[in-house]
This record gives structure tokens, sequence and C-alpha cells, in this order.
């Protein structure tokens, strides 16, 4: 990556990771690492135990696997960080990912996970994930993104659905339907890959949080596509 994009900082230990909270001037911090072992061979053999769209491993199902010793050493780095983020009093999931559910709302704004977005808790926390194959997620800066039900047509459309004023009840109906979530890249965007093997702290939007939330998204699949392995909390 030729520059670094505002709000991310790179680290290169878990400890540093963890070590300061998300503030005002970083909202994405990324532990950048180059990871041992064969993690396709990892979700070759996790392809066999499931057929599910999204299936969620659990660390039996892990460790069952009958891998070879580089197939082991990616298995290794996986329980280890779920160990990592079990401390720290997480809830951490490993999914195999073939195809994540659309949208099939018709309506202004699709609110899948393909759609540039931020995650939103009632209480303080962050969105941890890693993407140890298949395609990464992607981040945008949030000075190069515009919330959609700002953009003036896309707010008309919303209340044309909505059927009432732009008023507070409107403002709960953009939040019950997570339309206030999302986010339009605007023109001179330039997104960035989240990449694979590291282990990546982004912001949420909860009350309070001193940080911005960190915007980003799945990336967009096509048939063909090897399925991803995502670690998320």
């Amino acid at each position: 990556m030729s520059s670094t994009p505002r709000g991310v900082h790179y680290v290169s230990s878990f400890a540093e990771l963890v070590g300061q909270p998300l503030d005002g001037t970083t909202n994405a911090r990324c532990w950048e690492r180059r990871l041992p072992g064969d993690f396709a061979e990892v979700v070759a053999q996790l392809g066999k135990v499931s057929e599910e769209s999204v299936a969620t491993i659990e660390p039996a199902a892990l460790l069952a696997l009958s891998l070879s010793l580089a197939g082991q050493g990616a298995r290794a780095c996986i329980l280890a960080d779920l160990q990592r983020l079990h401390e720290l009093q997480l809830a951490p999931t490993l999914n195999h990912i073939r195809e994540y559910p659309r949208d099939q709302r018709s309506g202004p704004i699709t609110t899948d996970v393909f759609s540039f977005h931020v995650d939103s808790a009632p209480l303080p926390t962050d969105t941890w994930l890693c993407t140890y194959h298949g395609l990464a997620s992607e981040g945008l800066p949030n000075h190069e993104a515009q919330r959609r039900v700002d953009i003036p047509a896309t707010r008309a459309a919303l209340l044309t659905v909505y059927g009432g004023a732009d008023d507070a009840d409107f403002l709960n109906f953009l939040s019950e339907n997570a339309y206030d979530l999302h986010y339009a890249a605007l023109a001179h965007a330039r997104p960035y890959s989240f990449g694979s093997g590291h282990l990546w702290r982004i912001a949420a939007q909860y009350p309070g949080c001193a940080a911005l939330p960190c915007i980003h998204r799945a990336p967009g699949t096509t048939p063909g596509d090897s399925p991803r392995l995502l670690l998320i909390s």
C-alpha cells in the first residue's frame, strides 16, 4: 500500500492492537501479519463438512480435520486468534462463507454486507475481524463517504416509502431498518483492502464513542470464487 488511509493505524503486535482505545484520529487498527500454513486446505476440508452458504465453524470441528503439516499450521494460527479474543472476554466466531445472503427488499437502500456500512451497538464495543482465505473486506475513509440517508434524492425516496414527514418518527424508521448505517463512496474515494491474514480492530457506532465508526463492506463475490474463511467478533 503506497500510503496509509486516514484513520487507520498499522501495528506489529497483538499487544499494540489492544493497548490503546480507538479515538478521534484512529478508527481502525491493523496487526499486519504474514501467517504460515495452508489455509486453502483448511477451507477445502471445511467445505466437505458443511454445504451451508454461511457456516459457523466451532473449534472442535477445526480440530477434527485431517490436515497436512501445512494445514495444521494454518489451523494453529486460527485457534490462537480465537483464544486471544476469548481472553479479552469477546465472543469470536469463525465463518466458512460460500455466499452471503442478499437484501431482497425493493427500496432506495440495499442493507446487506456488500454495501459500505458501519457496525452499531447499544454499548461500547469494537469489531474484530480477520480474513484467512478468500477475498478480503474493504474499508472506506470517512471523509470519502456520505451517509446514503443524507443524499437528497435517496432521502426523498425513503420518505415516500415511509409515507410521513421528516421527523423523529422518520429517524426511528431509518434506524429500525438500518438505513442510517449505510454509506455511498464519493466520486474521488479510494477504498482500501483489509488484506489476508491481518487482524483488524475497527470502531463501531455506539453512544459516546470517541472514534468515527469504521466504514467497511464484504467483498463482492462471483460464481467460482473460493469460499472465505473469516474470523469476526
